[in-house]
């Protein structure tokens, strides 16, 4: 019999700095896969809907990770606790979101995770950071957010950390998409002089591999990881959800 060819995709605004289709597209051709991978720049989600019938799955990515919920039928517990999807199942013609991120985020740092991080700060208050506050609350980390504009008592500016901040945070997570490809020499606004050697510094962007924001923190002596593992883990978790009932 012949097999269905299977179709997948990115969702997102700009994609150009996003290595999913490859990742993909060399999963399928090294496992003889019979499926497609390909990226969809949508400028809004209007027009969700009616990709819908011709996809079997998709991912998605800034900015629409939170903006997709009113779009979908269901929620997985973890999408609806975390308040973020970058994973669509399509099950007899219904949207159901999943958060793969936690997971991916987890795999990634479980490596170098230890109990010197029992703070964590957080850059960014996007869908990324639901997931990796998730992922950090769970594992009984104390978690505070950095934002552009503040809105609630664990949310502080960039231009409120201060030593002491950093000092009590030995783990730092960069969610936001500054120094993405081709913006490679952007930072976060950050006080990279209270960085020491007992700091983990985790950037969630994989292109470039090494960030800006990564190399200054290198400079300082700080472990640093990229967000690279956390792709293909999230990844692979999704293909895992696309074909759990073919």
């Amino acid at each position: 019999m012949h097999e269905v060819k299977r179709n997948y995709g990115l969702i997102g605004k700009k994609l150009d700095h996003s290595f999913s289709k490859d990742f993909f597209t060399n999963h399928f051709s090294l496992n003889q896969i019979n499926a497609s991978y390909e990226n969809i720049e949508l400028s809004s989600l209007e027009s969700f809907q009616s990709l819908i019938s011709n996809f079997d799955g998709f991912n998605v990515t800034i900015p629409y990770k939170e903006l997709i919920l009113p779009f979908l039928d269901d929620l997985s517990s973890d999408a609806r606790e975390i308040g973020a999807v970058n994973v669509i199942e399509i099950l007899h013609g219904k949207c159901i979101g999943h958060n793969t991120d936690a997971f991916g985020f987890h795999q990634s740092i479980k490596p170098f995770f230890s109990n010197k991080h029992e703070r964590a700060m957080v850059l960014g208050t996007g869908g990324a950071s639901k997931a990796v506050a998730y992922v950090l609350e769970k594992m009984g980390v104390d978690v505070i957010f950095i934002s552009r504009s503040p809105a609630s008592e664990s949310e502080f500016s960039y231009e409120q950390v201060n030593a002491h901040m950093m000092s009590a945070c030995k783990m730092i997570v960069n969610t936001t998409p500054v120094g993405t490809y081709p913006n490679i020499e952007d930072t976060p606004v950050f006080p990279f002089e209270y960085l020491t050697e007992e700091h983990f510094i985790v950037d969630l962007i994989y292109n470039p591999v090494k960030t800006t924001f990564l190399k200054m923190a290198e400079e300082k002596g700080a472990l640093i990881l990229n967000g690279e593992s956390m792709l293909k883990e999230q990844a692979m978790k999704s293909y895992q959800i696309w074909t759990q009932h073919v």
